[in-house]
């Protein structure tokens, strides 16, 4: 019967201990890259049966401890119930792989006068973590340092930098379709598309869907600069002349007063008028009725942007990567068979 080589038998082989082997092969900090991939190579020429992919790249090539900066607006900050759960696995998975992580809020005085943190020009952190938008110039600004850089639910054609984002198009395209399957064919869109890239995508599933089942877009019901807030959304939803039989909104705050305004004014969701929005926060889950939506692993997203990130200070020269993630239907109670 074979014997199946274990990490002492690699340790010998190379005379260091077995917790060098263990640091290696679990890619932890505490090695150097030579004796990485000395350990990995020697794993394998020995027939090492649990050798696992190299996914995490949360070492230097010295070993050291890396040090992240995440920055973003204070307004991105005060949204805690989404941003706060993709910083909160931010630095669940930095502090796991025992690098350190430096949190600052950006101001909007310091956005618009192109101001930097004093640990990003004296080059203090080995990575940045850009969660959300901030100014173009701001941004552009932090990546001409040359410090790497990855940008969370964020980018733009003109930033150079990698980017790790929702896939917003295909998301909306889904949303939609789940109400065309149910029999809509009169669906409007509220949304306000300059305040993010991410919302025009949106739109644009929005419009993919509609082409795609061959359905009419009308104008009228595709509002497409509405503020979220009660007033702006009560305004804009009287100058409808007729209600579509379902709406998708880009986000849960529109999806919340969307269906708040059309309960109050005597319509029934879905018998109605059907209900569906983006993001799977906190309001969809209180509105009555639950409201129909695409869920976002937050979690998966903050994990994906730090490996990411880790990955990019190992490979500077590499090109520009964007990376979609998945959003997930889930059906709820605000979505119906289309009335008759």
């Amino acid at each position: 019967m074979t014997k199946k080589i274990t990490m002492q038998d690699i340790a010998n082989q190379l005379n260091i201990s077995k917790n060098s082997v263990s640091q290696a092969l679990t890619g932890k900090a505490g090695v150097s890259e030579k004796t990485r991939h000395l350990v990995e190579t020697t794993a394998r020429e020995l027939g090492y049966e649990y050798l696992p992919l190299r996914k995490n790249y949360h070492y230097s090539s010295d070993g050291k401890t890396i040090k992240i900066a995440l920055i973003a607006s204070d307004y991105a900050f005060s949204l805690k119930g989404f941003f706060g759960e993709i910083y909160l696995s931010m630095e669940k998975e930095i502090t796991s792989q025992n690098n350190s992580l430096m949190i600052q809020s950006i101001s909007k005085e310091a956005i618009e006068s192109l101001e930097l943190p004093s640990f990003i020009l004296n080059g203090a952190v080995d990575g940045v973590l850009i969660l959300s938008h901030l100014r173009t110039e701001y941004i552009q600004k932090i990546i001409s340092t040359g410090i790497p850089a990855v940008l969370v639910d964020h980018h733009h054609p003109h930033i150079n930098a990698d980017a790790v984002l929702t896939n917003n198009r295909f998301g909306a395209f889904i949303a939609v379709e789940h109400l065309v399957k149910l029999g809509h064919k009169e669906i409007g869109f509220v949304g306000n598309i300059s305040i993010s890239p991410s919302y025009y995508e949106r739109l644009e599933g929005f419009q993919l869907a509609l082409n795609q089942y061959g359905l009419n877009k009308d104008d009228s019901v595709i509002l497409t600069d509405i503020e979220e807030d009660e007033v702006s959304v009560k305004v804009a939803m009287k100058r409808v002349s007729k209600q579509p039989t379902a709406w998708f909104c880009v986000n849960d705050g529109l999806g919340f007063l969307v269906s708040s305004y059309l309960l109050q004014s005597g319509y029934k969701i879905p018998e109605h008028i059907s209900v569906a929005n983006f993001d799977n926060g906190q309001l969809s889950k209180l509105a009555t009725p639950k409201i129909t939506t695409m869920d976002i692993d937050l979690e998966l997203f903050g994990k994906r942007a730090v490996e990411q990130l880790l990955w990019r200070i190992n490979n500077k020269e590499t090109a520009n990567q964007e990376i979609l993630l998945p959003a997930t239907l889930l059906v709820r109670e605000s979505t119906g068979p289309a009335p008759k």
